[in-house]
C-alpha cells in the first residue's frame, strides 16, 4: 500500500514546530516561483485537496502581467486549476523569518488530475515518458553560475561587485578558481551549503568563477531528472534569499555587465539502460563514446538553432552571445573542449556523459532539460551522425551560426516540429505568444547608450 501524502505534512509539522507558515511554489515559463503562503494549520488541507491557482500563473511575463496573447487569460475566463505538492520538497527555509518559514514545491493539474499542459515541469515528465517507454533513464547533473552584486548601485546607476566582506574591497579582476575569493565569501558560502543541507538539496562543488563577483555552484548527479531541477530551482531561491541575508543581491541575468563573461546554465547528461548500464560508455573506452552518444550529441546540434528560444528566453539572454567571453556561438562538438557548445568531459569511461553549455544562467530549468531531453530521443530514434569532432579552439574553425536575434530565435522556434511534438503544440505555443510579447515591450524602451551615440549626431 503506498504512503498516504497527508503524512508527509503531519510529521514534518511534527518535526518543526517552530513552523509559521508555508511558502507554496510553482514555476512560472521564466522560471519564477509564483504562489501562495499559508498558515501551517492549513497544510494538512493542501495535502488532501491541492490549492487553486489560475492557469494564468503561466501567462505571466517577467513583471507578473498576464500575456492575454497566450490564451490562458480572459479569454478562456482566467479560470483556476488545482496544483499538488511534489512529494519530498516540504522543507524548512532557513533563511527567512529566523528559521519559521518553509517552502513547498507545486505542480498544476486539469480538473480531471491529468497534468497541465502549461506547467514546465509537466513538459518535462512528458518528454522524460519517452525514456520510460525506452528503458532508458537520464542521469543528469546542473551546474549554476552567478553573480554577487552590491546592493549599492555606482554614480551612474548601474551595478558593480560587491565589497569582500574580509578586505573590504572592490573586485575588479576576474580569479578564476582563486581559493582566496572562496575565503573571503567564506560565511556566504557556508550559509548557502548549511540552507542546501536543511533542504536536503545535493549539493557538490563551488569555485570562483571568471568575472569580479561571479560564482559556480554545481548540484550532484542524480538519475531522477525532475528532482534535480527540481532542486536547481529551490537552489536559485536559495542563493537569492542568503546572499540578501548577507548584504547583498544574487542575479542569474544571463550577462549583468556587457564586457564581463555571462553566467551559464550547463547540464550533464548521461543514460542508464534498464541493467543501470551506461550506454554512452564505449567498452573500449573511447572518448568520442558509443553510437548512441553520438546520435545523442547529433539530435542536440540539429535541434539547437531552434532550441535558442528556450534556451536564451530573454532580451539580456542574447547579449551573453559575444565572441571572446566562452559561450558557444555554433553547433559544435568534441572531447574535453570548453570551446564547443557539447562537450565530452574526459574522466572514468563509465561516467562517459555529454555536458551542454549553451544556455544561460536565467533558463528556466524544467524547460531546459525537456529541450535537451527531447533533443537526445530525436537523435536516438533517428539514428543521427554529428559531424566530425572538433579538436582545438572551435571559435577559430566554425563561423558563429546561432542566433543572436530574440525575434529570429522566437521564429524558428516557432517553426520547429521536433521540438512542438516532444514538449506539445499547446505548450510551445504558449511559451511564444509569451515570449513574443515581452520582447514587443521591450522595443518600446530607448537606452541611455542609444542617447549617447544618436541623440545629437543623427
Amino acid at each position: 500500500m503506498s504512503p498516504n501524502p497527508v503524512d508527509e505534512a503531519l510529521a514534518f509539522l511534527e518535526r518543526h514546530p517552530d513552523i509559521v507558515s508555508i511558502d507554496l511554489l510553482i514555476s512560472d515559463l521564466n522560471g519564477v516561483l509564483r504562489g501562495k503562503r499559508i498558515p501551517r494549520d492549513n497544510l494538512e488541507k493542501v495535502y488532501r485537496d491541492g490549492v487553486n491557482l489560475p492557469a494564468s500563473v503561466f501567462a505571466l511575463d517577467i513583471h507578473g502581467n498576464t500575456v492575454e496573447e497566450t490564451g490562458l487569460g480572459l479569454d478562456s475566463g482566467d479560470g483556476d486549476r488545482v496544483c499538488h505538492p511534489v512529494p519530498g520538497t516540504l522543507m524548512p527555509s532557513p533563511w527567512l523569518r529566523d528559521g519559521q518559514q518553509a517552502q513547498l514545491l507545486m505542480t498544476m493539474a486539469e480538473p480531471d488530475g491529468t497534468p497541465f499542459f502549461a506547467d514546465p515541469r509537466q513538459v518535462l515528465d512528458r518528454v522524460l515518458e519517452r525514456f520510460r517507454c525506452a528503458g532508458l533513464t537520464p542521469v543528469v547533473a546542473v551546474e549554476l553560475e552567478f553573480y554577487l552584486v552590491d546592493r549599492q548601485r555606482d554614480d551612474l546607476g548601474m551595478i558593480q561587485p560587491p565589497l569582500s566582506p574580509s578586505s573590504g574591497e572592490r573586485a575588479t579582476q576576474s580569479q578564476l578558481y582563486s581559493i582566496n575569493e572562496l575565503d573571503e565569501y567564506a560565511d556566504f558560502l557556508e550559509a548557502i551549503h548549511s540552507a542546501a543541507a536543511t533542504q536536503e538539496l545535493p549539493l557538490d562543488t563551488a569555485l570562483k568563477e571568471c568575472a569580479p563577483g561571479q560564482f559556480e555552484i554545481n548540484l550532484i548527479h542524480s538519475d531522477d531528472a525532475l528532482a534535480a531541477c527540481d532542486s536547481a530551482v529551490l537552489l536559485k531561491r536559495l542563493i537569492k534569499g542568503v546572499a540578501l541575508k548577507h548584504g547583498f543581491d544574487a542575479t542569474f541575468m544571463a550577462k549583468p555587465y556587457g564586457t564581463e563573461a555571462g553566467s551559464g546554465t550547463h547540464v550533464h547528461i548521461s543514460l542508464l539502460d534498464e541493467d543501470g548500464h551506461n550506454i554512452f560508455s564505449d567498452e573500449d573506452g573511447a572518448h568520442l563514446g558509443t553510437p548512441e552518444l553520438q546520435r545523442a550529441v547529433a539530435g542536440l546540434l540539429e535541434t539547437m538553432p531552434a532550441s535558442m528560444g528556450l534556451l536564451a528566453p530573454n532580451l539580456n539572454s542574447f547579449k551573453r552571445f559575444q565572441p571572446g567571453l566562452y559561450v558557444p556561438m555554433a553547433p559544435t562538438w568534441g572531447y574535453d573542449n570548453r570551446s564547443v557548445a557539447v562537450r565530452i568531459p574526459s574522466g572514468d569511461n563509465r561516467a562517459r556523459r555529454i555536458e551542454h553549455r549553451v544556455a544561460g544562467a536565467d533558463v528556466n530549468p524544467y524547460l531546459l532539460m525537456a529541450t535537451l531531453l527531447a533533443a537526445i530521443d530525436h537523435g536516438l530514434h533517428q539514428h543521427l551522425t554529428p559531424p566530425p569532432a572538433i579538436t582545438g579552439n572551435a571559435y577559430d574553425q566554425v563561423a558563429p551560426s546561432l542566433t543572436n536575434s530574440w525575434r529570429q530565435a522566437l521564429d524558428l522556434l516557432e517553426r520547429d516540429e521536433i521540438l512542438a511534438e516532444a514538449l506539445g503544440p499547446d505548450f510551445l505555443r504558449v511559451f511564444v505568444a509569451n515570449r513574443r510579447v515581452e520582447r514587443d515591450q521591450t522595443m518600446q524602451s530607448i537606452s541611455k547608450l542609444e542617447y549617447d551615440w544618436y541623440l545629437r549626431h543623427v
